[in-house]
């Protein structure tokens, strides 16, 4: 069960563009209040409500977690939807930059979750849903450290579950496959996560990668294919553990 409060509410992490920034929309259009965080807060990329609160958020931060804890009050969902992109082979990725990834995609979603399971144990309900990726289904070239932050926030979740199931307290995963939609190849690019420091043998394979993001595909997913996943997630208590979005990333689930 959600809280017996009249209002619920879910926070949302990531939701300056893409998967987040749907969520968001998709859960005020249901008369929800949202709590709509981001690194660096724009008001304006969401409709004007009474419901919708904007807050900064750094997921690597701890003290900008616990004013985003303290901003928030009391919260019925929390979506750890905030992450980064990383495509390059392993030999061109430094430990520096390998840090800052799984800062963010694994450490930052499990601190994140950390801060606001005491609320939620202590009012007896609640749902933590964290959205990974359908890279953890297919192993895929030059993807390996991105890959193994979201792995291990699926296995992560999984034992989160147990532990929280006998105080009433849900955790869900929502795994998305490629989304054209979305900043995934704009933000690794712009942040030097594409290919910095790629030793030369491995151009051949970053070109074949490139190449085939910019390609159309029959199957892909649709923002609002992670915003329905995140609903159901969020209101339904019998849903999967695992709720595939987008039908790329049902298409490879059926085939694991």
């Amino acid at each position: 069960m959600l809280s017996e409060r009249t209002q619920n509410t879910i926070l949302i992490t990531g939701c300056s563009s893409g998967f987040g920034l749907e969520t968001a929309r998709y859960f005020l259009d249901r008369d929800w209040t949202v709590v709509a965080t981001m690194r660096d807060p724009h008001a304006n990329v969401l409709p004007a409500s009474d419901r919708l609160r904007v807050l900064e958020l750094d997921v690597t931060d701890a003290q900008s977690i616990a004013r985003a804890v303290d901003a928030a009050g009391p919260v019925d969902v929390v979506v750890n939807n905030a992450g980064v992109g990383l495509i390059n082979a392993l030999e061109g990725t430094s430990i520096d930059l390998l840090r800052e990834v799984f800062e963010t995609n694994t450490i930052g979603t499990i601190a994140m979750t950390k801060a606001f399971v005491p609320q939620l144990r202590e009012r007896g309900s609640g749902v933590v849903i964290n959205v990974t990726s359908s890279v953890t289904l297919r192993s895929l070239r030059l993807l390996s450290v991105y890959t193994a932050s979201k792995a291990a926030i699926n296995a992560f979740t999984e034992s989160l579950a147990l532990e929280l199931e006998p105080f009433g307290v849900r955790a869900r995963l929502v795994i998305p496959g490629g989304a054209s939609e979305t900043s995934f190849g704009a933000n690794a690019r712009a942040n030097g996560r594409l290919g910095k420091d790629l030793p030369d043998a491995y151009a051949d394979q970053l070109a074949q990668v490139t190449t085939g993001m910019q390609q159309p595909r029959e199957r892909f997913t649709r923002s609002s294919d992670v915003a329905e996943a995140v609903w159901r997630a969020a209101t339904d208590p019998s849903c999967p553990m695992r709720l595939y979005a987008g039908a790329d990333a049902i298409a490879w689930a059926e085939a694991v």
